[in-house]
C-alpha cells in the first residue's frame, strides 16, 4: 500500500528547505536587529487556552485529542496564547518591556487550499509592557525590515490599519448594543472571504436594521480617517481612537515606512482577544490572502492568570509568503552546499579519510566517493556535490602527501600540495 502525505502539509526535500532555511533566518536577523530575542513552547496545549481566549472560530479549527488521564488538549494553531502563559507563570521576575519573538509549526484543522494550510510554520513577534502607539510602531517598523529582508518593497506590499476601539464605537453609534459587537466583528472579517450579499444576509440575520446594515456599508467606504462625519467624531470614543491612530500613523512617517501604510476601516482581525490597533499585510496586487497579521491584545495575560499588561504583536505564516516570494522570483541565490569533495585515483582508503578529518576540522563542508569508484565518476561526483574544490588523491604528479586543488568555480589547478595546507584556498 502506497501511503500519501497527510492533506494539507508538507514535504521539504533539500530546495524546499534551503528556501524555508533562509526564510527563517531573515525573520530571526530581523527580529535580532530590534533586539527581540527567541523563546519556544510545547506544541500541545490544554485546550482551554484556545477556547476560551480566542473565541469560537478558532476552537473550530483546533486539532484536538484526549490524554490516556482524559485530559483535553490541541495542537498549537498559533503561539500567542502559549506566549501569555508564558509570561503569567515567570511575570513578577521578567523585566520589561518584554521582546520575544518565536518562529513555530502550528495546525489548524480546516479546509486546505492554496496559501492555506493544515500544517505551517509561523513568525510570532511579541512587545509586552509598553503603554502607548509606539509599540504598535515598533512591531509594523520590525515586519516591514523582515519584508525588506527578503527583498519586498512597498510597491509589492501594504499595510493595511485600523482599530477596533475605533470600528466598535461607530457600530455602537448606529444603535448596535455592546454585547452584539463582537458578533459583527466576526461577520466583518468574512467580507473577504465571501460574496457582498452574504455578508449583508449575515448581518440581517444577526439583527441588524436596514438602517445600521446601510450605516455599516457607509462606514466602509471611508478611505481616510477624515471621512468620519462630525456627528461621529463628537462621540469621546470616536475621537479618542481616530486621535490614536493618527498618532500611529506619523510615528510610522517617522519611522520612514509610510509609504507601506494606509488606514483602512475594514480591518478587524477575527481573533477575539484583540483590543486596540489591529492591522494586515497584503500584496499590492490582491492575488493572495494577508501574508501579516497582528495588533493590541492589552487584556490576554489577565486572562490566562497573570496580571493584565499592555501588549501587542503579529505573526506571519510562511505560506502565504512563500507564494509570494515565489511570484516574485526571490529566495536564496545558489551557492556552493559543499566546499571540498576528496577524490583518489585508486582506493585508499587512510589518506582519504585522513584528508577528510583534517579538512573537517577546519570547518569545511567535506564529501567524498563512499563506493570506491573510479576516478570519472568521483569526478562527476564532484561536480553534482556542488564543490568549490576537488582534493584529488594519488596522481603520479602530485605524489601523497602532496595533492592536487582544483577551483571548480575558476577552472584552475593548483601546484602540488601539502595536504596541511590544504583548505586555505578561498580564505
Amino acid at each position: 500500500m502506497k501511503v500519501q502525505s497527510v492533506r494539507g502539509t508538507r514535504d521539504f526535500y533539500p530546495d524546499e528547505m534551503a528556501v524555508r532555511n533562509w526564510l527563517f533566518e531573515r525573520w530571526r536577523a530581523a527580529s535580532r536587529r530590534a533586539g527581540f530575542v527567541e523563546v519556544d513552547g510545547p506544541v500541545l496545549e490544554s485546550l482551554d487556552l484556545y477556547t476560551e481566549k480566542s473565541g469560537p472560530e478558532i476552537a473550530e479549527q483546533l486539532y484536538c485529542l484526549d490524554d490516556k488521564k482524559g485530559r483535553r488538549l490541541a495542537l498549537r494553531p498559533e503561539f500567542t496564547p502559549t506566549l501569555a502563559r508564558m509570561i503569567a507563570a515567570r511575570q513578577a521576575a521578567l523585566p520589561t518591556p518584554i521582546r520575544w519573538f518565536n518562529i513555530s509549526r502550528c495546525f489548524r484543522y480546516e479546509r486546505a487550499q492554496r496559501g492555506r494550510l493544515r500544517e505551517f510554520f509561523q513568525w510570532n513577534v511579541d512587545l509586552i509592557g509598553v503603554e502607548g502607539e509606539i509599540a504598535d510602531a515598533e512591531c509594523i517598523s520590525l515586519a516591514v525590515d523582515a519584508m525588506r529582508e527578503v527583498g519586498l518593497g512597498p510597491d509589492d506590499v501594504e499595510i493595511r490599519l485600523n482599530d477596533r476601539r475605533l470600528l466598535s464605537a461607530l457600530v455602537r453609534h448606529l444603535g448596535i448594543a455592546q454585547e452584539r459587537v463582537g458578533e459583527v466583528f466576526g461577520i466583518l472579517d468574512k467580507r473577504d472571504k465571501v460574496p457582498a450579499e452574504r455578508v449583508q444576509a449575515m448581518l440581517a440575520d444577526a439583527g441588524l436594521e436596514a438602517a445600521q446594515r446601510e450605516g455599516i456599508e457607509r462606514i466602509l467606504s471611508w478611505q481616510t480617517l477624515d471621512d468620519i462625519d462630525a456627528a461621529e467624531r463628537a462621540t469621546p470614543e470616536v475621537a479618542r481612537a481616530a486621535d490614536g491612530l493618527k498618532r500611529l500613523l506619523r510615528m510610522l512617517a517617522d519611522y520612514g515606512i509610510a509609504d507601506w501604510c494606509r488606514f483602512n476601516i475594514g480591518i478587524v482581525r477575527g481573533l477575539a482577544y484583540y483590543t486596540g490597533a489591529v492591522w494586515e499585510v497584503y500584496d499590492r496586487n490582491g492575488k493572495f490572502r494577508a501574508i501579516f497579521g497582528g495588533g493590541r491584545y492589552d487584556r490576554l495575560l489577565g486572562d490566562v492568570g497573570g496580571h493584565s499588561m499592555p501588549a501587542c504583536g503579529f505573526a506571519c505564516g510562511d505560506a502565504v509568503l512563500g507564494l509570494l516570494l515565489k511570484e516574485r522570483g526571490l529566495g536564496p541565490e545558489e551557492g556552493f552546499e559543499t566546499d571540498y569533495y576528496v577524490a583518489a585515483w585508486d582506493p585508499d582508503w587512510p589518506k582519504m579519510l585522513q584528508m577528510v578529518r583534517h579538512l573537517r576540522s577546519r570547518g569545511k563542508r567535506v564529501q567524498f566517493d563512499l563506493k570506491g569508484s573510479k576516478i570519472n565518476r568521483q569526478s562527476k561526483n564532484a561536480i553534482s556535490s556542488g564543490a568549490r574544490f576537488v582534493v584529488v588523491i594519488g596522481d603520479k604528479e602530485a605524489p601523497w602527501p602532496k595533492v592536487l586543488v582544483r577551483d571548480l568555480r575558476q577552472g584552475t589547478v593548483s601546484q602540488p600540495m601539502a595536504y596541511r595546507k590544504v583548505g586555505d584556498e578561498g580564505q
